[in-house]
């Protein structure tokens, strides 16, 4: 049995969480599992917008749940989907598996400019605006349900290389 927890890495579109997660993977010698990827290959959807357009958000929010309790099962690095814990069943998915969860937290000025230029065609928006326009509304209603899953938050700061975030981040999980 592994002496490694389970890490969760949560936070908005643009927080970073599949790039540290590689890395923090990486760090601690354990697997990685990008959510979204796990998802996809589940629904036989290329994209989140495809899936959300074929079979809907709560079809896609379901197999999100699943893909999690699964990706659990096997430990390591996850990094969840921006919206994954505010699926339904997920919090409690999240505190079933034990893992050390990381929220990773940006400002919304923050974000937006890490998505500006990087934002296609391959997410949906989330509030029916564009998904720059939308980061400030998505911001407001998630932070709060993300501090409380989370462990521990990790400040997200501008212009920081992504290794000196995983230097705090591995300290932060110890």
């Amino acid at each position: 049995m592994s002496t490694t927890p389970t890490i969760l890495l949560i936070g908005l579109r643009g927080s970073g969480k599949s790039t540290l997660g590689r890395l923090l993977a990486r760090r601690l010698g354990v697997g990685f599992d990008d959510l979204d990827e796990r998802t996809l290959a589940r629904l036989g959807c290329a994209s989140v917008a495809q899936a959300w357009a074929s079979l809907g958000e709560s079809a896609f929010r379901a197999a999100e749940v699943e893909a999690l309790r699964e990706a659990a099962a096997g430990g390591g690095v996850i990094a969840l989907g921006g919206g994954t814990p505010t699926a339904p069943g997920a919090g409690a998915a999240m505190l079933a598996c034990g893992a050390i969860t990381v929220y990773l937290r940006g400002e919304p000025p923050l974000l937006r400019a890490r998505l500006e230029g990087a934002i296609g065609d391959d997410r949906p928006s989330l509030t029916g605006a564009d998904p720059l326009d939308e980061i400030e509304r998505v911001f407001a209603r998630r932070d709060a349900p993300y501090r409380e899953l989370a462990d521990h938050t990790l400040e997200l700061v501008a212009h920081e290389q992504p290794d000196e975030t995983l230097r705090r981040l591995v300290g932060v999980i110890g």
